[in-house]
């Protein structure tokens, strides 16, 4: 009989699961032994680094990626920056390695114990297998809970268990295929054109999943046909609709009355691919204005079933928005005439202002230029200078926490290769994962980060202020010149001083990765 090893890798295989995002340790060492050729192992330095370029590769490619960790250690070590591809609704297996079966009990040095509750509540499904010959059907588990949930799973295994024979019936996963489809009844999908098309004053809203589900351009036309405004959802990730299309109002602010005070005056507003609505800053008020109702489509069954108002419709937004286009049938009309930017703000003291760089990589980077950011006291130069038009042209960390941005980048461009990408980090971040410059290093992987560098943790800063506590300590972090540990883990790097340098820098075509600093003036984002 084949081994546990043999028919784990054969599975993989045929699911596409080729591309392992790890650091390994002991235990993990028997599952990487004999991987098949056209397997393709990724090395981070640290597990942060690791789980953010799987979920960077994961995001851009759009399917399910593996990721390797050691044990309890490695997996505590991914859990922040795992919080980030849960709200990403990022599909990442990840597989830890456990101690021999015979050892786990009296609880032997690198024992994984509770395993299967170490990860949770944040990934949407866990186990360790009961015996060695379940391990293939628990791995196949993994893989298609990742899928069809949209979320990371776990599976701790036994190291022993590698070895182990399969029984007679392990291979039947091999030919195993698990598909879903979220069509809307014909009852709702009546109920939902009643109520976009007697709306007087339809507003959409449209969330990070539109763009994760190649439905960018879609929504552009559902958007033209119901000629209303547009916003992004708040914590937005991805970037569902173009940013200077003149319906586009931008991305929601993360407060309680705010929002309401943005839906002022809509009779409708209609969610598609996105939770109603991931709140940040406390701003107390009412959810919607009087008279304004809310429907929300979303794959996401938590997402419909925790939101605190309006009507919820667990569907794909796919089906939906094919669903209204048919209804709107319309001809087609010339394209909208989109704004300009406006010029940049300017600074003194010899630093550039954000929008002078955001102007830069506007003129100077082609079009299709897919972003990473993770710079988040810059937001609002960010999109007061930014043009993106295309689909998987932008990526943030979805949770908010730092340490997405680095690694992020490195597995976005990994993903696609023949594709421009640039990461936009801040110095403040830049830490966080800055070990995913060696990885980026050791695969030519070609990227340009550009480093802002203000020597603060800017959006604390304006927190600090919300929150009536200006004085906090511990956000500057001076003197780090981001260059020299860039050359160090063997990624080309230069300073720029001035905004005619950065230009000419960002139009050369480097063959591998490279780091361009810019000290940049502070802002905060409003």
């Amino acid at each position: 009989m084949p081994s546990v090893r043999r028919v784990a890798h054969e599975f993989l295989q045929r699911q596409g699961l080729t591309t392992v995002f790890g650091n390994p340790g002991s235990n993990e060492l028997p599952f990487l032994a004999d991987l098949p050729d056209g397997f393709r192992y990724v090395l981070g330095l640290h597990e942060g680094a690791v789980l953010g370029m799987a979920d960077g590769y994961a995001q851009a490619t759009g399917r399910p990626v593996l990721v390797n960790l050691h044990a309890a250690s490695g997996s505590g070590n991914a859990m922040g920056a795992l919080t980030n591809a849960v709200a990403s609704r990022t599909p990442l297996v990840v597989m830890a390695g456990q101690q021999v079966r015979s050892a786990i009990g009296p609880e032997a040095n690198l024992t994984n114990v509770d395993a299967t509750a170490l990860m949770k509540p944040l990934v949407g499904w866990a186990a360790e297998p009961a015996c060695a010959q379940d391990v293939p059907r628990a791995l196949a588990q993994a893989v298609f809970e990742a899928r069809l949930q949209r979320r990371p799973t776990y599976l701790s295994v036994p190291y022993d268990d590698w070895a182990a024979d399969c029984d007679d019936n392990a291979t039947a996963v091999l030919d195993r295929r698990v598909q879903r489809a979220s069509v809307p009844g014909a009852e709702q999908g009546r109920r939902l054109i009643e109520q976009v098309t007697a709306a007087r004053r339809p507003a959409l809203v449209l969330g990070g999943d539109i763009d994760s589900a190649g439905l960018f351009d879609d929504a552009v036309r559902l958007a033209e046909r119901l000629g209303g405004p547009v916003w992004a959802a708040p914590s937005q990730f991805r970037l569902p609709f173009p940013n200077r299309h003149p319906l586009f109002r931008g991305v929601l602010p993360a407060g309680i009355a705010p929002i309401c005070e943005a839906f002022e005056g809509h009779d409708l507003v209609l969610v598609l691919g996105a939770p109603v609505f991931r709140y940040h800053q406390y701003l107390p008020g009412r959810y919607l204005p009087e008279g304004t109702r809310l429907v929300q489509v979303t794959e996401d069954a938590s997402a419909a079933a925790r939101a605190p108002m309006g009507e919820a419709l667990v569907a794909d937004p796919g089906c939906v928005i094919d669903l209204l286009l048919k209804e709107f049938d319309a001809p087609a009309k010339p394209a909208p005439a989109y704004r300009p930017a406006p010029e940049p703000h300017t600074a003194d003291g010899g630093r550039l202002h954000p929008d002078q760089v955001f102007a830069a990589l506007r003129d100077e980077l082609p079009q299709d230029t897919a972003y990473v950011v993770e710079s988040t006291s810059t937001t609002d130069s960010w999109w007061r200078q930014m043009d993106l038009r295309r689909p998987g042209s932008y990526y943030f960390p979805a949770a908010g926490g730092l340490g997405f941005g680095l690694p992020g980048a490195v597995g976005v461009a990994m993903a696609h290769p023949d594709r421009p990408v640039v990461g936009v980090i801040g110095d403040g971040s830049a830490n966080y994962g800055i070990t995913a410059l060696w990885t980026a290093a050791r695969h030519r992987v070609p990227l340009t980060v550009v480093l802002l560098r203000n020597g603060t943790y800017g959006a604390l800063r304006w927190f600090g202020g919300l929150l009536g506590v200006p004085d906090t300590p511990g956000l500057d972090i001076p003197g780090i010149d981001f260059t020299r540990i860039a050359e160090g883990y063997g990624v080309a790097s230069r300073q720029v001083s001035n905004v005619e340098e950065l230009r000419t820098v960002l139009a050369e075509q480097p063959d591998g990765p490279r780091l361009v600093q810019v000290d940049t003036a502070l802002t905060t984002p409003s």
